[in-house]
């Protein structure tokens, strides 16, 4: 089976809604709240209606799923870099950001429901 080469991925991607906070980089504007459209443990895309160029470097702050990892829910944070944009049409934004991520810091575990 061939694939195209823009279908191919590091990372098993996940089409998971998770909410998250974005906030550019030691930037003074406050955090976006957001919903991923997808999600993997290299990177996430997810629709807004902020303008963040390619390059531009992010924090995110997520509870990372069960699926992804394995273990039980934790909050993650993770720093990253816009490495693609979309035009989507969804109730969370207009623009798709794609977001590959760099380096991550475990904040805390959460309980099991």
């Amino acid at each position: 089976m061939k694939i195209a080469a823009s279908d191919r991925r590091l990372a098993l991607r996940h089409d998971l809604k998770v909410s998250l906070r974005v906030r550019v980089w030691k930037s003074k504007f406050p955090e976006k709240r957001e919903e991923s459209v997808n999600l993997s443990s290299k990177g996430i895309f997810f629709a807004t209606n902020s303008l963040l160029p390619i390059g531009e470097v992010v924090e995110v702050l997520l509870k990372m799923p069960e699926q992804i990892t394995g273990e039980a829910p934790t909050e993650w944070l993770w720093a990253g870099h816009v490495v693609r944009l979309e035009a989507v049409d969804s109730p969370r934004g207009k623009i798709g950001v794609g977001v590959q991520f760099d380096c991550y810091e475990i904040s805390r575990i959460m309980p099991r429901s």
